[in-house]
């Protein structure tokens, strides 16, 4: 199959797009991973992920880590950055936001292993990590750690 055919359905990428206002909205995009027949790693990071305490609307902020190894599919990058961009304006608990991007994916790609780490930075006081994985990581891949220090404050 060419490459031209596994990005032709694609909406968002190589155009206009406006950043959605809801992550409910169907913006996860994704292709047929040209690769597919050795198992690799993929990682996501997204350092300035923003949405907003449900209960004061005050902005959340967070440096999300996102690893997956692909099955039958990839997300495509810039659906997964309007994805996370929707949250912007979305109210929901650090680990609502956390598991719900994780469980999107998961539905979307079917991946064979993921990952994903929401450090997030503190809000009254108390920063709040929240960690979700689907299983062990299969064997012969390597993952590197997600390198992000548990909060120390300004020290």
């Amino acid at each position: 199959m060419s490459k031209e055919d596994i990005y032709k359905n694609l909406k968002s990428l190589g155009s206009h797009t406006e950043l959605p206002t809801d992550p409910e909205q169907d913006i996860l995009e994704r292709v047929q991973n040209p690769q597919a027949d050795v198992d690799y790693a993929v990682r996501f990071t997204a350092p300035e992920f923003t949405s907003l305490c449900p209960m004061t609307g005050q902005p959340d902020f967070a440096h999300l880590v996102i690893d997956y190894i692909p099955g039958d599919w990839l997300v495509e990058s810039k659906s997964l950055k309007l994805y996370l961009g929707a949250f912007r304006n979305h109210g929901a608990f650090h680990e609502d936001c956390t598991v719900s991007i994780a469980r999107k994916l998961v539905d979307l790609l079917d991946p064979k292993w993921l990952r994903i780490g929401g450090y997030w930075y503190p809000r009254g006081g108390i920063p709040i990590d929240v960690f979700y994985q689907t299983g062990e990581i299969p064997a012969g891949v390597w993952v590197q750690d997600q390198g992000v220090p548990t909060y120390r404050g300004r020290g």
